[in-house]
């Protein structure tokens, strides 16, 4: 029999990992005809790209013919960007201009996801036409992204967003999620970072806000350029871990608030709120309460299931 696809087509890049699975899952159960592709974990179920391949990348574009296009692939661990700068480079800045370039091509809407890292942190909350000034070269290699997008493609958007938490498939793709082993195992204290100030931010949230951001560009050709989202509950990764610990009754005393700036790894602003009003004006936005998103995405991976009784009951 003959399925009905829907007309509307959107292709989503980085389809294999925290953001993009949700994405592509947004879009999918919105009647949107989604397609994503990722590289490492694509298949059965996404095509598999390598985005450093410009031929490939034009390909899948001309092929599939996109109204959309969000790109979430990037390498965004800050640690592995300043020990493999140049691949990094390669993945933030070249393909992002490529495929903006392409998206261009076939007058596809490109939302490009960047970061709150490309500001120092030092004078919150930022609007979007605040100076960027990343202290690390994740935040550069993001920043750089997003002009070698806008340059090559004019309509394009800019979505810079704070940490990430959501429904994972491993604790350690958030670094919010990724606390939860230290959370549960009280037996040993641990020492959390208590100096900088984040705000995690549910990636069903932002999988929503671009959507949204897509229809209204649909309807009005001016929705492009930069644009910030992000939770509005400010917590140390010590108060997230404190809130992960309540939401499923677990004891905290075990943790260990830690207030210097921490000194190893790559430079982090010490906060970096994002003033998300321009998108809010636009009557585009979603925000799930942190406890009740934590409890969603981690209690899969709770060790002692008695607690599921009392937590669920």
């Amino acid at each position: 029999e003959d399925v009905d696809i829907p007309s509307r087509r959107a292709l989503i890049t980085g389809a294999t990992g925290l953001l993009g699975r949700a994405v592509f899952k947004e879009f999918n159960e919105n009647n949107w005809n989604a397609v994503g592709c990722g590289y490492r974990r694509a298949q059965p179920r996404f095509e598999q790209i390598n985005l450093l391949d410009s031929i490939a990348v034009h390909d899948i574009i001309h092929d599939f013919r996109p109204h959309v296009i969000v790109h979430c692939a990037a390498e965004r661990r800050p640690d592995v960007v300043e020990s493999q700068p140049d691949a990094a480079s390669q993945l933030n800045v070249a393909a992002s201009g490529n495929l903006a370039k392409e998206a261009a091509g076939v007058g596809a809407f490109l939302i490009y996801i960047s970061t709150d890292y490309v500001f120092d942190g030092t004078s919150p909350p930022y609007k979007e036409t605040d100076t960027p000034n990343p202290l690390n070269l994740y935040g550069k290699t993001k920043l750089e992204g997003e002009k070698a997008v806008l340059e090559n493609n004019e309509g394009a958007a800019v979505l810079r967003i704070p940490v990430l938490y959501g429904e994972v498939e491993r604790l350690e793709e958030s670094a919010v999620t990724v606390m939860f082993d230290k959370v549960q195992f009280s037996n040993k204290s641990a020492n959390m970072d208590h100096w900088q100030q984040r705000f995690p931010t549910n990636v069903k949230d932002v999988a929503t806000v671009c959507r949204q951001l897509a229809e209204k560009r649909m309807l009005d050709p001016a929705v492009k350029g930069t644009f910030h989202w992000s939770g509005n509950e400010q917590m140390t990764k010590y108060e997230m871990a404190c809130a992960i610990a309540d939401a499923f009754n677990l004891p905290s005393s075990h943790l260990r608030p830690i207030t210097d700036c921490p000194v190893v790894g790559a430079l982090r602003p010490r906060n970096a709120q994002l003033d998300c009003s321009k998108l809010e004006m636009l009557g585009i936005g979603q925000r799930t309460p942190f406890r009740a998103g934590i409890k969603e995405s981690l209690w899969p991976f709770l060790v002692d299931k008695r607690w599921r009784q009392t937590v669920f009951h």
